[in-house]
């Protein structure tokens, strides 16, 4: 795995919204709060899946998050607060490589503000 130059771990994290304006709504929120430091909100998808016994399709916006695993539960917390669904799709897919000012870029941006240094008086 590699890791950022602060040590952090970099997940890709995938969830789906009904609509884009939830997932517009999320997005904001995941960066504004720091559990992300990127959200890419895709165009609309068709999803088949097997839900309570019968076949179902159903219009879905992706999201990719980009977070550490240090925010993961905090993330996952945040997104299933905010989801319509019973049970919605929450998958954490570790990032192995990457641009290292990417990934470090990532860690920064989703230091909590409590641990960001103050500025210098």
């Amino acid at each position: 795995m590699e890791v950022s130059q602060t040590g952090r771990q970099t997940l890709l994290v995938l969830t789906n919204l009904p609509d884009a304006a939830s997932a517009q709504a999320l997005a904001a929120s995941l960066v504004s709060e720091r559990l992300a430091a990127c959200v890419n909100v895709l165009a609309p998808c068709r999803s088949v899946y097997r839900w309570q016994g019968a076949v179902e399709e159903a219009q879905e916006v992706p999201l990719l998050i980009k977070t550490t695993a240090e925010r993961y539960t905090a993330l996952e917390a945040a997104i299933r607060a905010a989801h319509p669904h019973e049970l919605p799709e929450i998958i954490a897919v570790p990032v192995t490589r990457g641009l290292p000012d990417y990934l470090n870029w990532i860690a920064a941006e989703t230091l909590p503000d409590t641990s960001r240094e103050s500025p210098a008086a």
